[in-house]
């Protein structure tokens, strides 16, 4: 089968936490302290690897999670980082938040890489809550929980010909004899049910290989879901440019180019920009060749190139190949994709935002960036920590706002996965 969407869940490595330690070399009284931060978690980075064509892998697989930092340590001993999860995914592989159907990357050249979940930072020791009034700090972070998202992954082949037509035309065997690749062939309609790439060389100076793409037959509705439209339809978006195989043993050729015209607009306008070369094939049939001065006729009045061809016999296929190379040439040179080694993912530019919600009489929630992760590394088994938090509701404006809102002594306050008591005397007990 071909495989061009799949979903799948993935978890950056939490950051290592901090720890709590003293100096205790001899001879070196009240040593201070010597804690170390935990590393960083592992990210997990998606890199594009030409070898794939299909996300076949990622339905054998749906869990993808990265390693933790390692906690630190005593003697400001830092803990190592997480290594990075790198998973490959085929050429033109568009990655989606699968909560908010946000597109997260889109990778298409060969080595592109994108970091879709960031590792949790790690933890601070000891040692870095050090200052002059307090020289001896009993606190020390958690390390910050990594990213997780469930993505849906889509592919767009990327090839510079799009083989378009329909079913029954001849386009595998005009992919089979122009290139190695080996469809299947029948007599019959529908026999290709998955695209399909080939590469042909041409002979000419520059050697430049051309990838095509031979799309399955089109059925009008095909932008509706009729046939196999809706679902390999998205594969001609990538192609540079498009051969439309007019089937010449068809009663109504020129029927079928312009329903097959219509279905492209219908899906994507901007399809009906795309270059197109005609290849009306078959012509080893006598019937065929009959019809071909009119068809020829019909299409030179709409300003539309045709070549007539005989896929199964070779007849100007070469030349067929030629032009297109030709027409190729001739288009302006695609925009390279920003040349960075990452594409971070993004998180939300407003961190330090908040929000308050009463959800029952004793109940209040926080939300927001920097307060949910400062609750999440607050290491609650040390008093400093906890006396730290209050300290951080206080600068951020949220416990002047929650009194505001009107929170009474005994209300729960909870923010992420942590819940708080309020007191007036301390903030919360």
């Amino acid at each position: 089968m071909f495989f061009d969407r799949a979903r799948i869940y993935t978890k950056a490595g939490d950051g290592g936490n901090g720890v709590v330690a003293f100096r205790r070399e001899k001879f070196v009284p009240r040593g201070g302290p010597a804690g170390g931060n935990g590393g960083k978690g592992g990210d997990v980075i998606f890199e594009v690897d030409p070898g794939q064509n299909t996300l076949a892998s990622f339905h054998g697989q749906v869990h993808y999670r990265a390693e933790r930092g390692v906690h630190g340590s005593g003697a400001n001993k830092t803990g190592a980082r997480g290594p990075d999860l790198i998973v490959p995914v085929p050429p033109g592989t568009i990655v989606r938040d699968a909560e908010t159907g946000a597109q997260l990357a889109d990778l298409t050249r060969e080595g592109q890489r994108a970091v879709i979940a960031q590792g949790g930072r790690g933890g601070r020791g000891n040692a870095a809550f050090k200052t002059p009034r307090s020289n001896a700090p009993r606190i020390a972070e958690k390390g910050e929980t990594g990213q997780e998202f469930w993505l849906e992954l889509e592919l767009k082949l990327v090839a510079d010909v799009g083989i378009i037509g329909v079913p029954n035309a001849g386009k595998s065997t005009l992919l089979s004899v122009v290139s190695s690749a080996t469809p299947k062939i029948a007599a019959y309609p529908f026999t290709t049910v998955a695209p399909m790439l080939g590469v042909a060389l041409v002979n000419d100076p520059q050697h430049l290989p051309i990838v095509l793409a031979d799309i399955p037959g089109l059925l009008e509705g095909a932008h509706e879901g009729v046939g196999l439209g809706l679902d390999f339809l998205r594969h001609i978006e990538r192609t540079r440019m498009l051969v439309h195989v007019l089937n010449g043993d068809s009663p109504d050729p020129l029927g079928d180019f312009e329903a097959i015209n219509q279905e492209l607009r219908l899906f994507n306008p901007m399809l009906v920009d795309r270059p197109q070369l005609v290849a009306f094939n078959k012509m080893d049939l006598p019937h065929a060749r009959e019809k071909w001065p009119e068809v020829q006729s019909a299409l030179a009045e709409q300003g539309i190139e045709a070549l007539a061809i005989s896929a199964a016999t070779r007849e100007n296929v070469d030349q067929l190949l030629y032009r297109v190379r030709a027409m190729l040439d001739a288009l302006p040179a695609i925009e390279e994709p920003i040349a960075d080694d990452y594409l971070d993912v993004g998180m939300p530019l407003d961190e330090k935002s908040f929000a308050i919600e009463q959800v029952d009489d004793e109940t209040w929630v926080v939300s927001g960036i920097d307060i949910e992760r400062a609750a999440q590394m607050t290491n609650w088994d040390y008093y400093e920590a906890a006396l730290r938090f209050q300290r951080i509701l206080r600068a951020m404006g949220i416990a002047e706002a929650l009194r505001e809102g009107g929170i009474q002594e005994g209300d729960t306050v909870r923010i992420g996965e942590t819940e708080l008591i309020w007191g007036y005397d301390n903030a919360y007990e």
